[in-house]
């Protein structure tokens, strides 16, 4: 099949490199975001997508939008069978989603309807789901609202944070969309309708909700530290720094009758901190300027800045 990709980040890029892999497909043009100010130094930076398809030799294309007729024909001139869209980044316009002979098709990471939206992977992990995975659906005009086509399902283990159940998805993904293209191009494909009474929504995450509420249960803020890592990172402030906690496990039926945020105890193995409900061991930490290091080596450098009786969040 003759294809036109549309996607951004590493996620889209194992998709696109699965395309460029199979024999029984072509991938004429990929559009991806333009390039973004990245890194310290704020460098304009292509997306992962822009570079594989830069580096096959594929002509990519970067609107800012979809919407002008001139992008719109562009996109029809390819003469395109389908139009593979995984993590673009942009609305596709209903007319667009006409060009294509077979439509528009988007690889999810979610098994809808449940987690629509932009952070289905970690909405997934907050909420405490066991289960998640990825839907090749049929898309429409709504956000995440078409038809499915295939869903591929991937069990959240304990110790998932965003970033190693991003790259579990990104694994079972690609072959899911294989499966789906062989099944368009041979007549065979199935679609299922969504229910919309079972569907929910998965809203950016912002780097404000990463800020450590102390009053809240354990159970709550250990989902939260997995779930925004590798971003935002969640943190809090300790003697006007701000601390960054990446890793912290639950430590229930330890609470003492203390200020939600008091560090209670501190030993190579963490740093224990009463919540809400139950205390939460911080076991990797990273101070400003500094790289994420494991809590012993934090407490040989600066114990006096974790003493037990000090209280977080101030």
């Amino acid at each position: 099949m003759r294809i036109v990709f549309a996607g951004t980040p590493q996620f889209a890029a194992a998709h696109l490199r699965a395309l460029l892999d199979c024999p029984s497909h072509q991938v004429v043009a990929v559009f991806t975001q333009p390039d973004r100010p990245a890194g310290r130094g704020k460098k304009l930076t292509a997306s992962p997508v822009k570079l594989l398809a830069t580096d096959q030799q594929i002509p990519v294309h970067q609107p800012l939008s979809l919407k002008a007729v001139a992008e719109q024909q562009i996109l029809a001139n390819y003469g395109a069978d389908i139009m593979v869209v995984v993590a673009y980044g942009l609305l596709l316009p209903k007319a667009v989603l006409a060009i294509p002979v077979y439509g528009c098709i988007n690889v999810h990471a979610s098994l809808l309807p449940r987690w629509r939206g932009a952070a289905p992977i970690q909405r997934a992990i907050e909420a405490g789901d066991t289960e998640t995975g990825v839907t090749i659906m049929q898309m429409a005009e709504g956000l995440d609202t078409g038809d499915m086509l295939l869903k591929a399902r991937c069990p959240i283990e304990a110790d998932d944070d965003a970033g190693s159940l991003h790259d579990k998805l990104a694994g079972i993904g690609p072959d899911a969309l294989l499966t789906v293209l062989d099944e368009i191009a041979q007549g065979k494909v199935v679609a299922e309708k969504q229910d919309d009474e079972q569907s929910n929504y998965a809203p950016k995450i912002t780097k404000q909700e990463a800020l450590v509420n102390w009053h809240e249960p354990v159970k709550t803020l250990v989902l939260k530290i997995r779930a925004f890592n590798p971003f935002p990172i969640c943190y809090s402030t300790l003697s006007g720094e701000r601390i960054r906690i990446w890793k912290g496990v639950a430590v229930p039926n330890q609470d003492r009758k203390v200020l939600p945020g008091t560090i209670i105890h501190t030993d190579k193995s963490g740093i224990l901190v009463q919540t809400g409900e139950g205390c939460l061991l911080i076991t990797v930490l990273q101070l400003p300027g500094k790289r994420p290091l494991h809590a012993g080596e934090v407490l040989n450098a600066q114990a006096d800045l974790f003493s037990p009786g000090t209280v977080m969040g101030t």
